[in-house]
């Protein structure tokens, strides 16, 4: 198949080329069309269900909203986790799907539950709505709003803030790919009507009373439309109130006549809604941020660059001194992971092309290998935009180009050194000429080396396969690697036998190799380096393999000692500081803090360009932050122009400090801004490593996770331990007094709602300003809602119309609450969260896990779960520890399909513990934990790390298959030839990662684990190979060697064989020229072409095992049938006959049979074309090696006749010898017409057999005995012919068996007539039973009898061919003798006559006669040997052919 395509390709360059250049044009396409993002986004499948009641405690969130909101969405199909956060006035809870049901189903489905809900969670508190369809990398572009400082004074927060809702958030929300702009600080603008509590008293006006004529003195109102003069007018009643004036002018209630206006019992101004968050930066207090939430799935560069085009255009809408500053956005960290990628994509590809053309020698076949490196990569984009894959760091970040370009390079090296050895011929030869015989040279040597090249990257894709079976973080984060990895290589398996043979064939030039070059130098070097070394360890054979097994010890004790990450964090390039406060913390506190932290930080460090503070919550509250919480983002400049500290952990380290020397007693925990929001999304925690305490009583979960950071804090790495603020929210508790509250005629709820009216406010409708639209709301004035007296003195107007304060109807007191509750899966717990630095995950939560289990003691029902990022690193590993063994397994399945021998696929796959020898050490050189990255690297590790020991073995086995009995000098001479094409493969796929390797660039910190794993496995992988390997097959070798055989045998065999040693290797497998005859005769034979339709046939054959009956429909209409009405019934029905199941399989087996006959018959049917092409071969060069004997008798004889001539005119000789030469001169001259007859005659027999277009020439022109065969070949085909028909005549046997068996009829029929209303339905299903048998045995005792008949006739066959196998032997033999006897003496002997009889004649010392009877003896000794040579070379065809029907 391959060679065909190979072929194909070489006779349609043009179309191959334009196919390659249509890839790499769609390659390019797709360049500009796929996503490209920093990471992969490994946010798992959820949504967010969002209920904001802002007058709510957190019990009562808990209690009314998130337990209603979790049992709905608990019996989901496909939920994998719920959490939930309740804090006052916010629920979030967060389901969490499997990753097969997408992102849209997920949300239909909890669409439908919040319906059922709503239905469970009273009135008034709120409604459940699904958050944004987003991820942790939805936050693509984060703004400022800013003012210039000449403007400073023009605009407040709340100015900005509407700027913001109105301006800005409306014209970016148009934008594809942009699901939420979430709006965060400033001040929401609204009309506010602050209540004066003691004019209301003073008047008698309850706050009802107020509201009500609020609500409707603000409304419009239509009355259709009056026709008048061909006109409608159509009726507006304008009631809306547009200023201040219009609300202060409302007229509440007339008093005796006298109207009390809103501005009697209050004051009317611009206020603003109560908020739970706050934006503060660099130092100059609040600001209004804006954040753009990008749609899951998709193209963030896109999103981006669109967000930035429509800023510019906002920007130029903006008000006079306001712009907006994007002070973090995601194209900063695309464009510097990119940068790292194409930076070790280019130099990694430099690196690999330098060590191709280095260890080549030759710069056209390096750019022939290296061209296929671009081709390769477009290829894997082209899939990548197809498939929709993400170019990221991870997905392009682990490509290879050493490895991708293996098969490439064992084909064009190969056809470069068959080019180079054949230069002479071809540089004679014209163009046209040349490039023919090089296409076939290109031709021979790709179809040779295809299989090795495919079968190395086969290796390769199938260790990628596991990678694949990754599931939840780990998946997303390296299934695309290995899905790019896999494309790169298909790509270049393609290319292998497309592109690489037709580019070779026409860039290769035939010139000789100069053994002088620079590679060859470089590799004699190593070659004198390398000798020394596999000399001493074939001597040392015990230390070596000692040696080994104790460097492995070294790397499992060196592995149990290293610690270990789940994936190493990226660097961001900024910070997020989260300062701690105390539980509770006002709002007005926690701005004037961070504000403080902000002027800290950019007042010591340089570093740093920006500092914003993200307070509490936003509009949207998908991170649902309290007040007294903060993220401080600290935007930091490129790393040159630090000058503060070297790294970020020690520029974290002393921003700590700093901070703590001015505010002392407060606690900071650092993260980064990605990294912060996908742990909270994965895992519920901003930590790396969550530990969480399960248990009901709240103030027990506190307490021990109080115990347990007081425990866990001197851990070496847990650098910021932070516990979850569950507690300590201060509150005003109003207690009622159910007596007092009857007595007055009173019920809760209207108390109630007077206490969020009074203290939050309440909407009685909206102010419109031209578009922009603000509530108008009722409250307390400002004066009147400070403190818990206010709250006391809350007047409460009784039904009769009395007004009392609050305290005479409830006590009111300071309390503390819960400050938030979070549940996991509905079971309430806490979290101790610790960010681990300068420490590996693993080690700190050994240490951590150690010191719970010994120091804390839990009540029964509570217990302890460990999540954040050691909790994926966990189930990485689970998945790792399945996924790494069938990577292992696949290897040696492929190993034993490529050897077919246990111990030598043992052998090669040694190789894989020794690379990870260096895989483990050079870790650990490096100080690097074992990661989810450096496992993948050691998958990929072991499918390259066999490929040399394939190498190898297979040149062992064909050195020792010519002969080489000698171990240690097979040895030497199999490693040293091995030794380029080893040393180009490892080098080239180690170098390949070097740049990812030493990278210090944005992103490379998730590369070096792969590459500094790969780097050193394939390094000991190679080192150990050429010294392990070698000792491994000698070693298991000798104990072959040392077996005991203990099957008899002949003494007639003995002597064969020791008869046949000189000729051991059937020579006929080593001659190009009837190789290429053999496949021209196959391709065009007309035989062979019928023989193979005969087998499609039988192929297609099978498939009529299960051809059934046809169907038979039928329309039946029958007077006499009739239904429940008394009306005849017409009937529409179809049947159905199916013989018993069993038979189809019988048939089956018994078609496969004939197809197997079918496929043996042709087989013999090409050995005996090859046998019969081979005799005329044999005879034709048989001939052609007597034309030139003869031909040089013949210049003898006419030599001497021209002598004869002259000697008789001088009358010297007699004239007898002149006629007598005369007639020997023409008695060698009819001769050679003769045998030129039969030559031409031989090559008409050869051409009709090959039937061939082409001319044959055959060039072999000595007649040399075919070295003998091995005797079992041609038998076992006629053997496995033979058992061919032996099934046939079984399966025929079976399937007469299977006619007692009976068949099954199936009928369905409806019927009707006018009067039913539906029709009448009705099956029947019936058996056909062989009764009447008879037939059936006597096809059984036919069957029976016709596969005994057969059995003996076999046998016959089988003893036919033994007997004919061992005549021919013994022909052999004889035959045999008569060649040895040439050899020995013969030979020898005829040169020397002719030798002596020449001299002796020129000296006179013998007549003419005596020189002609000499010359005649020569000639039929040499003649006797090319009938003997010709004879036996007959015998050996017919042995190794079997040509029993001769």
């Amino acid at each position: 198949m391959l060679e065909k395509i190979i072929a194909l390709s070489l006779r349609n360059k043009l179309i191959v080329l334009l196919f390659t250049l249509g890839v790499f044009g769609y390659g390019i396409f797709s360049v500009f069309q796929i996503s490209i993002g920093a990471v992969p986004d490994i946010t798992n499948n959820q949504v967010q269900v969002i209920t904001t009641s802002r007058n709510l405690s957190t019990q009562d969130i808990e209690q009314y909203i998130t337990y209603p909101v979790e049992l709905e969405m608990a019996n989901l199909p496909g939920v994998k986790e719920i959490r939930s956060i309740s804090k006052f006035g916010l629920s979030v809870v967060t389901i969490v799907f499997e990753e097969d049901m997408g992102t849209y189903l997920p949300r239909q489905l909890i669409a439908e539950k919040i319906k059922t809900a709503i239905e469970k969670i009273p009135q008034g508190f709120g409604t459940p709505e699904m958050g944004p369809i987003t991820t942790g990398l939805g936050e693509v572009y984060q703004y400022t709003l800013e003012v210039k400082p000449e403007f400073k004074d023009h605009y407040t927060i709340t100015d900005l803030r509407t700027i913001q809702d109105w301006v800005v958030k409306r014209q970016l929300s148009g934008i594809k790919g942009v699901v939420e702009i979430n709006t965060w600080g400033g001040y929401l603008k609204q009309y506010e009507i602050a209540i004066h509590s003691s004019s209301l008293k003073a008047m008698n006006i309850s706050v009802n009373e107020l509201f009500e004529a609020i609500e409707k003195n603000n409304s419009i109102a239509g009355g259709s439309y009056i026709e008048k003069t061909n006109q409608s007018y159509f009726i507006r009643g304008e009631g809306r109130v547009a200023k201040l004036e219009d609300i202060e002018n409302i007229v509440v209630k007339n008093v005796n006549g006298n109207p009390v206006y809103v501005k009697n019992i209050a004051q009317v101004k611009f206020g603003h809604a109560n908020r739970f968050g706050a934006i503060t930066g660099n130092g100059e207090g609040e600001k209004v941020l804006g954040q753009v939430m990008m749609l899951k799935g998709a193209n963030s560069k896109q999103v981006i660059d669109d967000v930035k085009h429509r800023v510019a255009e906002i920007e130029k809408t903006l008000p006079d001194g306001v712009y907006i500053n994007g002070f973090l956005e995601r194209s900063e960290l695309v464009g510097k992971t990119t940068f790292t990628v194409a930076e070790n994509l280019i130099l990694g590809c430099l690196i690999v092309i330098f060590v191709v053309v280095l260890l080549l020698g030759n710069w056209r076949s390096g750019l022939v290998v290296a061209s296929v490196i671009p081709l390769c990569l477009l290829f894997a984009i082209s899939f990548m935009n197809i498939l929709k894959i993400d170019a990221n760091l991870m997905s392009l970040g682990a490509i290879d180009f050493g490895i991708i370009i293996d098969g490439a390079v064992i084909i064009v090296e190969f056809i470069a050194f068959q080019i180079a050895s054949k230069s002479n011929q071809l540089v004679g030869l014209t163009k046209k000429k040349r490039q023919d015989e090089i296409d076939q040279i290109t031709f021979k040597s790709a179809s040779k080396m295809m299989n090795s090249a495919i079968f190395g990257q086969l290796i390769i894709l199938i260790v990628f396969i596991p990678i694949l079976s990754l599931s939840g973080v780990e998946g997303k984060m390296f299934k695309p690697m290995a899905m790019t990895f896999s494309f790169a290589l298909v790509g270049a398996m393609l290319f292998c036998f497309t592109y690489v043979p037709v580019v070779a064939s026409l860039f290769l030039k035939p010139r000789e190799e100069n053994p002088n070059s620079l590679s060859n130098r470089l590799i004699n070097q190593l070659n004198s380096w390398y000798l020394p070394v596999i000399t001493w360890a074939l001597d040392n054979t015990k230390k070596v393999m000692y040696g080994a097994v104790g460097l492995l010890v070294l790397a499992v004790g060196v592995f149990s000692t290293m610690g270990g990450e789940f994936i190493p964090t990226l660097d961001e390039g900024d910070f997020v500081i989260q300062p701690v406060l105390k539980t509770g913390t006002s709002l007005t506190k926690t701005i004037e803090t961070t504000t403080k932290i902000e002027a800290i930080i950019l007042k010591n460090f340089p570093e740093v360009s920006q500092v914003v503070s993200r307070i509490g919550a936003a509009e949207v509250p998908t991170d649902p932050m309290s007040m007294e919480e903060s993220d401080v983002i600290v935007k930091l400049k490129p790393k040159s122009e630090w000058v503060s500290a070297d790294s970020k952990d020690e520029l974290a380290d002393k921003i700590k400090v700093a901070i703590e020397k001015q505010i002392p007693n407060m606690e900071v925990e650092f993260t980064q801004p990605i990294e912060m929001r996908f742990n909270e999304l994965i895992s519920g925690s901003r930590s790396d490593v969550a530990i969480k305490i399960f248990g009901e009583d709240l103030d027990i979960l506190a307490q021990k996770a109080h115990e347990i950071e007081k425990a866990i804090k001197n851990v070496e790495g847990a650098s910021d331990i932070i516990i979850e603020k569950t507690e300590g929210l201060p509150q005003m508790y109003v207690q009622y007094d159910r007596s007092k509250i009857a007595q007055f005629g009173l019920n809760i709820a209207d108390l109630n709602d007077m206490i969020a009216l009074g203290f939050a406010g309440k909407t009685a409708g909206n102010v419109f300003e031209g578009e922009k639209r603000f509530d108008l709301v009722v409250r307390l004035d400002e004066s009147n809602r400070k403190n818990l007296e206010d709250l006391q003195n809350l007047y409460v107007t009784t039904p009769n119309g009395e007004q009392i304060p609050l305290r005479e109807l409830a006590k009111i007191e300071y309390t503390e609450g819960p400050a938030k509750i979070s549940r996991d899966d509905t079971n309430r717990r806490i979290v101790v969260g610790i960010n681990v630095r300068n420490r590996d995950l693993q080690s700190v939560v050994d240490d951590v896990k150690k010191i719970i289990e010994t120091k804390i003691d839990l009540p029964d029902g509570y217990r302890v779960a460990y999540g954040g990022q050691f909790e994926n690193l966990q189930s990485a590993k689970a998945r790792l520890m399945i996924a790494v063994p069938i990577a292992l397994f696949l290897i040696f399945v492929l190993l034993h399909f490529a050897f077919g021998s246990v111990k030598e696929a043992l052998m090669v796959y040694s190789a894989i513990p020794l690379s990870t020898v260096g895989g483990i050490l050079f870790l650990w050189m490096r100080d690097l934990p074992f990661s989810i990255s450096a496992g993948v690297g050691f998958i990929a590790l072991f499918g390259i790390a066999v490929l040399n020991g394939i190498v190898l073995i297979e040149h062992f086995k064909e050195l020792k298959h010519q002969g080489m009995t000698n171990m240690n000098e097979l040895i030497l001479k199999g490693t040293t030839d091995r030794l380029r094409p080893v040393l180009l493969t490892a080098s080239a796929a180690a170098l390949g990662f070097l740049p990812m390797a030493i990278s210090t660039s944005a992103g490379a910190e998730v590369q070096r684990p792969l590459a500094t794993v790969v780097i050193g496995g394939l390094f000991t992988a190679t080192l150990l190979t050429m010294i392990v390997l070698p000792i491994l097959f000698k070693i298991f070798d000798e104990k072959e060697f040392k077996k005991p055989k203990f099957k008899k045998v002949k003494n007639s065999d003995v002597l064969l064989i020791f008869m046949l040693l000189p000729f051991i290797g059937f020579s006929q497998q080593n001659n190009s020229e009837l190789d290429s005859i053999f496949q021209k005769a196959i391709s065009n034979n007309a035989g062979i072409k019928a023989g193979q339709l005969k087998i499609e046939k039988a192929k297609q054959a099978t498939k009529l095992a299960y051809d059934f009956e046809k169907t038979n429909v039928y329309y039946s209409y029958d007077q006499n049938n009739l239904a429940l009405n008394e009306l005849p019934l017409k009937v529409f029905g179809a049947q159905q006959k199916f013989a018993f199941p069993t038979v189809y399989g019988a048939k089956k087996k018994l078609y496969k049979a004939e197809y197997e006959k079918e496929k043996t018959g042709f087989e013999i049917q090409q050995n005996q074309l090859k046998l019969q092409i081979s005799q005329v071969y044999y005879q034709i060069v048989n001939v052609q090696h007597q034309e030139k004997l003869y031909r040089y008798l013949d210049s003898l004889y006419q030599n001497f006749s021209k002598a004869s001539n002259r000697r008789f005119e001088l009358g010297e000789t007699n004239y007898l010898e002149k006629i007598t030469a005369e007639a020997k001169f023409r008695q060698i001259k009819t001769k050679l017409s003769q045998l030129e007859k039969e030559k031409k005659a031989q090559l008409e027999v050869l051409q009709s057999l090959v039937q061939s277009d082409e001319k044959i020439v055959i060039s072999n022109t000595i007649s040399e005995p075919i070295s003998t065969v091995t005797l079992n070949s041609s038998k076992d085909l006629y053997v496995s012919h033979l058992e061919s028909f032996t099934k046939i005549y079984k399966s025929n046997e079976s399937l007469q068996k299977q006619n007692w068996l009976p068949d099954f009829n199936l009928e369905y029929f409806q019927g009707r007539n006018n009067g039913l209303s539906q029709s009448l339905y009705g099956f029947q299903v019936g058996l056909s039973v062989p009764i009447l048998f008879n037939g059936n045995i006597a096809k059984s005792k036919v069957a029976k009898l016709e596969t005994q008949a057969w059995e003996a006739q076999k046998k016959q066959e089988e003893t036919k061919i033994d007997s004919y196998i061992k005549q021919k032997q013994q022909e052999v033999e004889q035959q045999q003798q008569a060649i040895s006897y040439y050899n020995e003496y013969g030979k020898k002997v005829s040169e020397e006559i002719i030798k002596v009889a020449d001299s002796s004649y020129k000296h006179g010392e013998i007549d003419f006669f005596q020189y002609i009877l000499s010359l005649e003896n020569a000639t039929t000794i040499q003649v006797d040997y090319l009938d003997a040579v010709k004879q036996y070379n007959t015998t050996i065809l017919d042995l190794y052919y079997l040509n029993i029907e001769n």
